[in-house]
């Protein structure tokens, strides 16, 4: 409550614009106007929590080109400037004019507070009454009446739009402790953000995206790190609560919270079944933390070995069994009339072996407990070849529109997520599907032509690329779409690599070249063989020119664990696609 208002920090996110999560000024439009206003003091917030509604929205252009002396600032009378010079000539608020209709003609305070509140219930006859008296104010003092019916006029439009001062300042000074707390203190607050719309998946998603580019990544539930809710660990990221993986309820995530801070991190699942209140933490409560990735810090096991059935139960059992009868000895020690102790031990059992899950069932899994990807994304499967062909994401194509005369065709790429197939009034089949990639998911309509092309690969959990065009509706509907967006392609995720790729090329800047990045390409190589050709192209940027080098002998697997050694290694690449 007595943040200083003046906090370089603070104004350079709000010039930025990133406001993803604030109060008040995280809409897109709004940001929009904050990155050409650029706010460096806090008068600026509450100008712009009053201007950015219905109405007063025009005049923001003319706000910001007068703050940076783009536009002269203008009075159509003198006697305005003393109140209007801060909002730059532009009456913003009822407190101005309240104070005009004092000082030009001469109201009285109950008089300016009847005007006050004539303008914000949008009374025009009550208006009109006081126009009168207005007028002859101005008479008395010598004012001239046409610029002052002007000012009236401007007053009486004001009037669908008036905003208090002292309303917009709470609201502003709420937003700027929005606005510190993210600039100061970015993972606590955005921890705190996701918590509080912790039943809210889409908007949990949205903020999501907003940490990741921030740099502060999110990371799965955790037994050793995971607090009720999101909170941050000691390495500054932010992890999933306990009590946000379903079928784990506030009992359970208390006594795994409760017995951790009492006597330290658990070493595995066998660790935490011998330490913890196992009528809380039953079968249920650890089947939705292993599928929700809350053990995934125990390399010694995967997934698919605790949740695998075998002669002893599965992996969970097992685990259970052997807590049950740790904590049986450990109280019948305690309960021994001389105190002796039977030194009784288990040897903790080996789980199952069982095969590991495919990257689209782990993500399955996770969604399933949490309810969205968070370690890993479906697409991952498919990394190369999506990054390959793909060069529009799906969330962009919400706003297709401003996308018509820049980029008329595009190419997206996703998982199926939904597919109903529908039947129109006239009797034809068409598809209404939904597609999901990295930035979000898309509802598509395939009719005629497209519908015939698709329905072969049209399911949910298949991989597909879509050549989508932006065009003029055949029919234009009155008060439609002045565009439309039309399927045009479509194939399977899987034919992209042998139909488009012809290899990786290697970008290499000649005064970087040295024995220890030759070392690096060489184990890469050896370790993703494969039958792709790799390219180098070696650039001298002084002497400005290059150079293309063939490996007659090397050849490799181009996969997403390829490309993630070569970012590990700063070794810049791209894919090369045939013509």
């Amino acid at each position: 409550y007595n943040l200083p208002l003046d906090d370089l920090k603070t104004f350079e996110l709000y010039q930025r614009a990133d406001t993803s999560g604030t109060f008040q000024f995280e809409s897109p439009g709004m940001q929009k106007y904050l990155r050409e206003l650029k706010p460096d003091k806090f008068e600026d917030l509450i100008a712009m929590n009053a201007l950015y509604r219905p109405g007063p929205m025009e005049y923001i252009p003319t706000y910001i080109k007068r703050k940076h002396g783009l536009e002269p600032v203008t009075y159509d009378i003198p006697e305005l400037e003393e109140y209007l010079s801060d909002t730059y000539g532009i009456t913003v608020y009822q407190e101005q004019v309240m104070l005009l209709s004092q000082s030009l003609a001469g109201f009285s305070k109950g008089k300016a507070d009847s005007l006050r509140k004539a303008m914000g219930k949008k009374n025009l006859a009550d208006l009109m009454k006081l126009k009168d008296d207005f007028m002859t104010g101005i008479a008395e003092k010598g004012l001239d009446p046409v610029k002052c019916d002007k000012v009236w006029k401007d007053w009486e439009a004001f009037a669908s739009y008036a905003f208090n001062k002292s309303h917009s300042t709470c609201y502003a000074f709420v937003a700027y402790q929005t606005g510190y707390l993210k600039a100061h203190y970015p993972a606590e607050y955005m921890a705190a953000v996701l918590s509080n719309n912790s039943s809210n998946i889409e908007k949990i998603s949205l903020m999501m995206q907003e940490c990741s580019r921030m740099g502060t990544p999110v990371l799965g539930p955790s037994v050793n790190e995971s607090e009720m809710q999101f909170s941050v660990n000691s390495k500054g990221n932010i992890r999933f609560g306990l009590c946000a993986v379903k079928g784990v309820g506030e009992a359970p995530a208390i006594s795994i919270i409760e017995e951790r801070e009492l006597n330290g991190p658990y070493k595995n699942i066998f660790d935490l079944c011998a330490r913890v209140n196992l009528r809380s933490v039953n079968k249920r409560a650890l089947e939705a933390l292993v599928k929700g990735g809350a053990f995934d810090f125990d390399t010694q096991y995967h997934k698919a070995q605790y949740l695998a059935e075998s002669e002893n139960g599965s992996g969970i059992e097992m685990a259970l069994r052997y807590g049950a009868r740790t904590q049986e000895n450990k109280l019948s020690n305690q309960g021994s009339l001389f105190g002796e102790s039977s030194n009784v031990t288990f040897s903790e059992p080996q789980l199952p072996k069982a095969e590991t899950y495919s990257i689209l069932e782990e993500c399955q899994l996770e969604k399933e407990m949490v309810g969205i990807f968070i370690n890993r994304h479906p697409m991952d499967t498919f990394r190369v070849e999506y990054d390959a062909v793909t060069n529009t994401t799906l969330a962009e194509l919400e706003h297709y529109e401003s996308l018509a005369r820049t980029k008329p065709s595009m190419t997206v790429a996703g998982i199926v997520v939904k597919v109903d197939n529908l039947i129109t009034k006239t009797g034809k089949n068409y598809a209404k599907f939904i597609l999901q990639d990295y930035s979000g998911q898309y509802t598509f309509f395939a009719f005629g032509a497209a519908f015939d092309m698709l329905r072969l690969i049209l399911y949910p959990n298949h991989f597909i690329v879509l050549r989508c065009k932006i065009e003029k509706p055949r029919w234009q509907k009155e008060g439609g779409r002045e565009f439309e967006l039309n399927i045009v392609g479509g194939e399977k995720m899987e034919d992209v690599k042998d139909r488009y790729i012809r290899g990786l090329g290697v970008n290499l800047e000649a005064k970087r070249i040295s024995s220890t990045i030759l070392h690096d390409l060489e184990t890469i190589f050896k370790q993703f063989a494969g039958n792709m050709p790799v390219n180098f192209t070696v650039t001298d940027k002084e002497k400005k020119h290059s150079f293309e080098l063939f490996s007659s002998d090397r050849k490799i697997d181009i996969c997403p664990e390829l490309l993630d050694e070569l970012k590990r290694t700063d070794i810049d690449y791209q894919i090369l696609l045939k013509n």
